[in-house]
């Protein structure tokens, strides 16, 4: 059976994603600390123009206002009994701008991690992530979204448990971990692991990949892992808007819509298929990425030293898939010789 999203895919060599969420749901006045979810209902207007300020700068799919729409989430708001509505309220505004575009706009209902450790560590079981994804992706297929998307996941037993959850739901989804800790995620987990882990999933993602992280640089080695791993799934990449900096009481990221247009560009040449950014990835900087994807050829996989020329260094001399412990395994598409160091 056939959706939105595979049928771009198959139409199409790249497509381009959203932007943040919070960055600007923050600008137009949440507050730090409340539920942006609550936001759904009690400032649709905002979250409208969330979704068509994406729209409005080229975005092909675009996810909901649905992150931490979970029990577990929602319980710190005393909102855990709102899941369903919250949910189906986000998709209902997303179909509406989408519908409302005069083109095929994607809406993904964006389904993030629970915040609970899994067992043993923690007292989250695998029943209960699946039935509190199953639960949120039931609100999100209610409302018309198109398909799910699992992001920012740590533990690869949490992703498993949202793959389930979609089966549940009998909708189509994708799904990205954030590689945070020298090129892992904060569970240990490393690009070559993650595709490995997905080739074994019994409920096939439409597309997988990496958001949010550290900065644009160490998300395009990270896709590069992916690539190497030989996976024939399309890719995902999802990065951030240059580095987080503390400015004048707030959160500032020093990417600008130049430097996004340059890290779009290098991640269709790494082998991304769906491009978007994250944290502090505003409108004007996804202009700038559509524009840059339109108007410039399409290059050959760029080595290590170009990403870091042109994105800034690297915050970890490794990525996690050396073969040994002397240092980064010079693969194809990888430079050879040092690593710089971050140097945001």
């Amino acid at each position: 059976m056939g959706n939105a999203l595979s049928d771009l895919l198959e139409t199409r060599d790249w497509l381009l994603a959203d932007g943040a969420t919070g960055t600007n749901l923050f600008n137009m006045g949440l507050a730090s600390g409340d539920a942006p979810e609550l936001w759904n209902v009690d400032e649709p207007e905002k979250i409208r123009a969330l979704y068509r300020g994406a729209v409005e700068a080229g975005s092909d799919l675009f996810l909901t206002n649905t992150f931490g729409g979970n029990a577990s989430r929602l319980k710190l708001h005393n909102a855990q009994d709102r899941v369903h509505e919250l949910n189906r309220v986000g998709a209902e505004l997303g179909r509406e701008i989408a519908d409302a575009s005069g083109r095929k706009v994607v809406v993904a209902g964006s389904i993030g991690p629970t915040g609970d450790i899994m067992v043993p560590m923690g007292p989250l079981t695998h029943q209960l992530a699946v039935e509190m994804f199953h639960e949120q992706a039931a609100g999100l297929k209610a409302g018309g979204a198109d398909v799910l998307w699992v992001e920012t996941i740590s533990a690869p037993e949490e992703y498993k448990a949202a793959a389930e959850a979609a089966a549940l739901a009998d909708m189509p989804w994708c799904g990205t971990m954030s590689f945070d800790t020298a090129g892992r995620t904060m569970m240990g987990v490393t690009s070559a692991a993650m595709a490995q882990m997905v080739s074994k999933l019994t409920q096939q993602p439409i597309a997988f990949g990496a958001n949010c992280g550290v900065g644009a640089s160490d998300l395009l080695r990270t896709v590069l892992g992916f690539v190497e791993a030989d996976s024939q799934i399309p890719i995902i990449a999802k990065g951030n808007a240059g580095i987080p900096k503390y400015v004048a009481g707030h959160i500032h990221y020093d990417g600008t819509p130049e430097l996004m247009a340059e890290y779009a560009v290098l991640a269709r040449d790494c082998g991304a298929r769906i491009i978007g950014g994250c944290c502090g990835t505003m409108p004007d900087h996804l202009r700038a990425m559509r524009a840059a994807l339109e108007t410039r050829a399409k290059g050959p996989r760029p080595t290590l030293n170009k990403i870091s020329e042109a994105l800034g260094g690297f915050s970890s001399a490794v990525d996690g898939t050396e073969t040994d412990g002397s240092g980064p395994a010079q693969r194809p598409g990888r430079a050879g010789g040092r690593r710089r160091k971050n140097d945001a």
